[in-house]
């Protein structure tokens, strides 16, 4: 398997913390030098592993927040 590239371009939050110190966070990340795509996925302590995650693009973040909009309020 190839080394997968990634660089954090923006980081937007800890959503939250596990006792071992892990965080789910929602970044925004740039994989294999293609344009940056909203992250949200477990991290390690010093980022020295990651966890499997989710990449969103602008629109797919927008229907989220819609869908959750609806039915939360």
């Amino acid at each position: 398997m190839a080394d997968i590239k990634y660089e954090i371009v923006e980081e937007l939050g800890v959503i939250s913390e596990s006792g071992k110190g892990w965080t789910k966070e929602l970044n925004l990340v740039s994989w294999n030098g293609a344009a940056p795509k909203y992250d949200i996925r477990d991290w390690a302590p010093n980022r020295e592993k990651m966890g499997k995650g989710i990449t969103l693009n602008s629109d797919e973040v927008n229907v989220l927040i819609n869908l959750l909009r609806d039915k939360i309020m």
